[in-house]
């Protein structure tokens, strides 16, 4: 059981139910809540057999670097516990296997964007992580794919909804991850990733990007009610959750404390949820009248 675990962890569990999350909101809304829950399942599974099988496959190839982290050096690859021959083999195994999925029992395009993502980032991502800080907008691509692949499984193609929900994702991913890395700064610099903190110690741009960031996804979460998917509801809700946002983005610029760092993050992980439940109370809304 203990074994099941590890192999678990490799596919970054937190990580893998934001996908899922994300996924499904793509379905729900290209089909109109109107999708078959067999196809979202079948959706889900393959996303997830992919989607985990590209951080098993990360796993694999950053366990030298990882056990330079002292919050990554207890993982299962780092650690000995699995042996990296065998990671290999899961990881690769999950992406084929969700792609073959997705590919068969879905549509073709759902497959190919999910396998674009997991391309992208055991690929592109991984490796930029060592070459330079962009990096983090290059990892932000496969991480704003996933609704993009839901909304193509329900309806086989990408509308302009799943644009919208790309452009949010990929918006958010930046504030988020740049409080992130300015925390965990030391760690990346021992471990050789040339995170923007890592190469700019002042955090100059760090504070620009993140500030820029969180204004472009402002802008960017505005999008659905601009093409007409969402209302009212929905568009306040999600200015006012961005406004505070970018409150605390404000307050990480004019201080580059550890402190900011983890009320801005904080931010950033409150944000997806309450977008998310404006979201589907906007669309209930418009349902029921």
């Amino acid at each position: 059981m203990n074994r099941i675990k590890l192999y678990l962890e490799l596919t970054k569990p937190r990580i893998l139910v934001m996908v899922l999350v994300t996924t499904t909101l793509g379905f729900l809304l290209g089909s109109g809540n109107h999708g078959s829950f067999a196809l979202l399942l079948l959706t889900l599974l393959g996303v997830a057999g992919a989607t985990g099988g590209a951080a098993v496959l990360n796993n694999y190839l950053e366990r030298d670097l990882d056990a330079r982290m002292s919050r990554t050096r207890g993982r299962a690859l780092p650690a000995g516990l699995i042996e990296p021959g065998r990671a290999l083999t899961f990881g690769v195994g999950l992406v084929i296997a969700g792609v073959l999925l997705l590919a068969c029992a879905v549509n073709l395009l759902a497959g190919f964007l999910v396998l674009l993502a997991a391309f992208l980032y055991v690929l592109v991502y991984t490796p930029l992580k060592r070459i330079t800080w962009w990096n983090t907008t290059f990892g932000a691509i496969p991480g704003a794919i996933p609704p993009m692949a839901g909304w193509a499984a329900a309806t086989g193609q990408v509308g302009p909804g799943a644009w919208a929900l790309f452009a949010i994702l990929f918006a958010w991913q930046h504030p988020h991850f740049f409080a992130i890395a300015w925390m965990f700064r030391d760690d990346y610099r021992a471990a050789g990733f040339k995170m923007l903190p890592v190469i700019e110690p002042s955090g100059i741009r760090t504070v620009w990007l993140t500030l820029g960031s969180s204004l472009i996804l402002i802008g960017a979460s505005l999008l659905p009610t601009l093409i007409g998917m969402t209302g009212r509801l929905y568009f306040f809700g999600t200015m006012l959750i961005g406004l505070l946002m970018f409150v605390a983005a404000l307050a990480f610029a004019r201080d580059l404390s550890m402190g900011n760092a983890k009320r801005l993050l904080k931010a950033s992980i409150l944000y997806f949820p309450l977008l998310l439940a404006f979201m589907m109370l906007d669309a209930g809304l418009n349902r029921s009248g």
